[in-house]
């Protein structure tokens, strides 16, 4: 069952969510991608998320393939708080623990202490 109270960040793919897993202590839900999306399931992850109806966060790569799907999210998910990786690392994956902690705590995800 959905827990509407928890937040949901969206990534591209399952290394990505496994490193904001990993780094977050927090009521998170994490929805992989896998990639730029096509309408139907767009529309499909936005109703089985209930993400109209629930705190998103877009953490994306800092590529082509990611700049185009953070548009993409935008526009269907406008009230989406963007979460931004340093384009120096260009992948979530491939950022540092450190910075990545830092770019979730200032949206107010809790972050387990031992990554700051």
């Amino acid at each position: 069952m959905l827990n509407l109270e928890s937040k949901l960040i969206i990534v591209e793919g399952r290394s990505d969510k496994e490193k904001v897993k990993k780094l977050v202590n927090d009521q998170v839900e994490i929805v992989c991608t896998n990639g730029t999306l096509g309408v139907e399931r767009l529309e499909y992850l936005i109703e089985t998320y209930q993400m109209d109806h629930r705190d998103v966060y877009i953490l994306v790569d800092e590529d082509n393939a990611g700049k185009k799907l953070r548009k993409q999210l935008s526009k269907e998910l406008p009230h989406a708080t963007h979460i931004y990786i340093d384009k120096a690392f260009r992948e979530v994956a491939a950022t540092p623990e450190s910075e990545l902690a830092v770019a979730l705590v200032s949206s107010h995800i809790m972050i387990n202490p031992d990554f700051l």
